[in-house]
């Protein structure tokens, strides 16, 4: 078992998904989302993209929570047909990858950066598709409230025609009685806990969560290189980063639990 206790940050039911998961390799760890995710209320926009999936080239999902909404809204007539030959399913990582093949995506359709990669993001998808010739073609991205839109640029500098459409809402969670102990928990001995976070969003939520925090006694693990910026621009005493795989989140463990121990001597 862990010394630190890892904050999962992630919504739900990631979260809860992420702490099973971690637990099976003694790893101490509980759920803290920082982001709540709730569906669209009209779902006509999500309806129409369904009866349109074979005139797309690529459908790119940015997360879990677009695969997830995405196909909880599929219209009754298309339930017995399955995803279209001649459209390819993005994954910006390899949850999203997991929940398009366990969403019935057949995995030779879909398109995600490789194991290895570096990071996990929109970037390293598009590396996989830069030498696709997209001119003419038609790519549908499914996302939240908005986002960053520098896929989308490089679609359309290559010559194709991009749309988005809203598959859910990011909102700041409503923190229970469990997740508003585990906060204190944190908050009373941070040096004994370690915050990982997933999102730049998920982590502007944290002052109004935690007013008043003491983050410069606070450390975090970030699963991307713009997460730890925003990390230190907040405040945190110590950011550490790795990418959001159950492998590299052990091995940064095993590294930085001995260089925590070794401060505090």
């Amino acid at each position: 078992m862990t010394a630190l206790r890892l904050l999962v940050t992630r919504p739900q039911p990631q979260a809860d998904a992420w702490v099973e998961r971690l637990q099976r390799h003694a790893i101490d760890a509980c759920a803290l989302p920082l982001l709540s995710i709730e569906p669209v209320a009209d779902l006509g926009a999500l309806h129409a993209a369904w009866h349109d999936l074979p005139h797309y080239a690529l459908v790119m999902f940015v997360s879990p929570n677009a695969v997830s909404h995405f196909f909880a809204a599929r219209p009754a007539a298309l339930l017995g047909q399955g995803w279209p030959a001649g459209c390819r399913a993005g994954a910006t990582g390899p949850g999203t990858l997991q929940a398009l093949q366990m969403a019935g995506v057949p995995a030779a359709l879909c398109v995600a950066p490789p194991a290895h990669a570096a990071q996990f993001d929109s970037a390293a998808l598009w590396a996989e598709l830069q030498f696709v010739p997209w001119e003419g073609r038609e790519v549908l991205v499914l996302r939240g409230d908005g986002g960053r839109d520098e896929f989308a640029a490089h679609l359309r500098t290559a010559g194709a025609a991009v749309h988005f459409t809203q598959a859910y809402h990011r909102r700041v969670p409503q923190h229970g009685a469990a997740e508003r102990a585990r906060l204190a928990a944190a908050l009373a001995a941070p040096g004994r806990h370690l915050w990982w976070l997933s999102s730049t969003e998920a982590l502007g939520h944290l002052p109004a969560l935690a007013p008043g925090a003491d983050w410069p006694a606070s450390q975090a693990l970030a699963s991307h290189p713009r997460i730890a910026e925003r990390a230190r621009a907040l405040g945190f005493g110590r950011v550490f980063e790795a990418a959001p795989t159950l492998a590299a989140v052990r091995d940064a463990l095993a590294t930085i639990e001995p260089c925590l121990q070794s401060r505090s001597l």
